[in-house]
């Protein structure tokens, strides 16, 4: 089996990530391709896509916000993602039971003795009148008999699992700050989210099946550890199963199996690769368990901290800032003068983005030992 070692991984990442050369893709197509964006920290997925989207321009993500062809929603890893209405709808109820396993691991003392059916039918009922709420108008709103647990596990449970929620504009437009409101998904797209298949199909995770072929369209080659990381499944075994004979595995340099499409690019490993300013909790860092691809053991705790980084040669190799219009990087490592030049220049282009073209001040700082 052959082995692919780490900078061939890497170089698959980026051209599949659409981060080894700019795509000219419809910010729709985009967003499904990369099989959604995390986007808790609401401004985030505009650089998400600017890095990635050759002449990308905000409005291309915030009309489709506001037309309700992508959605902001509990998903993946019950993360708050930007994902497209297809795949909200489509993928939504596979995610079902690891999402309320996911807040009962938070809050499990809370729930005990809870029936959550009933609490998710007391959401809904609350729900119906199609007013949007926060998640503390909608705790506020429960009847007496189900105001037990505390309200913040209350909301958790109901917002990011046992109603399926759109966060609603204007959270997650351009330069917009506004806070949570809720409404059903059902509600806000206008169709009913997909049920899992029945009895006849199950057996084989159809669902599952799709999110492992999305997923290494966009991650791959890739483990089934990497693919739970990604979506929070337990690695859809079934999916894995039924699929294998159309997969072609390879192995890393750790001996994991890894599994990917046939045509999916896998470029040379000695491709250039340019450098790119990703914004924080970026999935092409978080979309796996094994990170060593793209960032160094040292500083894989970065994606997880919410910190903005920049890709040098296609691995983690500065931090970013913006204060005053002014786009600040931290290197992890001396730089070259042909690194600072080259980081100096598409930091400028970075600047101009998020300023209109009103600024193009870059600061590189010393290496942050």
């Amino acid at each position: 089996m052959t082995v692919l070692g780490l900078r061939a991984l890497n170089r698959a990442t980026l051209a599949r990530q659409l981060l080894l050369d700019r795509a000219d893709l419809p910010v729709l197509d985009a967003v499904a391709h990369l099989g959604g964006l995390q986007a808790q920290e609401p401004q985030e997925p505009f650089v998400g896509l600017w890095s990635r989207l050759r002449g990308f321009e905000p409005a291309a993500l915030s009309d489709p916000l506001t037309g309700r062809r992508v959605v902001r929603t509990h998903l993946m890893r019950r993360t708050v993602h930007l994902v497209t209405a297809d795949d909200a709808l489509a993928w939504r109820a596979r995610h079902d039971a690891m999402l309320r396993q996911r807040v009962l691991g938070v809050y499990r003392r809370e729930f005990e003795g809870v029936d959550l059916d009933a609490l998710a039918a007391a959401g809904r009922a609350v729900l119906s009148d199609g007013e949007p709420r926060t998640m503390t108008d909608l705790t506020r709103a429960l009847p007496g008999e189900l105001s037990g647990p505390a309200p913040r596990a209350l909301g958790e449970m109901l917002v990011s699992a046992l109603v399926p929620m759109a966060q609603l504009p204007p959270r997650g437009l351009w330069r917009t700050k506004a806070g949570v409101r809720n409404l059903p998904l059902s509600s806000w797209l206008g169709r009913e989210i997909d049920p899992l298949p029945g009895d006849g199909t199950e057996g084989s995770d159809p669902v599952g099946q799709a999110l492992l072929r999305r997923y290494l369209a966009a991650f791959g080659p890739a483990a089934s550890a990497d693919l739970r990381a990604w979506c929070g499944l337990a690695g859809l075994p079934k999916a894995v199963a039924a699929l294998r004979d159309e997969l072609i595995t390879f192995r890393d340099e750790r001996g994991r199996e890894l599994l990917d499409l046939p045509d999916a690019p896998r470029p040379d490993p000695d491709t250039p690769a340019p450098v790119r300013f990703l914004p924080a909790f970026d999935n092409a860092l978080l979309g796996y368990d094994d990170r060593s691809r793209i960032v160094d053991d040292a500083h894989r705790g970065l994606s997880v901290a919410g910190a903005r980084v920049v890709l040098l040669d296609g691995r983690v190799a500065a931090t970013w800032t913006v204060e005053a219009d002014t786009v600040t990087v931290t290197p992890l490592r001396p730089f070259s003068r042909t690194d600072r030049t080259t980081v100096a220049e598409e930091g400028r282009e970075l600047a101009a983005f998020l300023t209109d073209g009103d600024s193009h001040r870059v600061r590189i700082t010393a290496a942050d030992d």
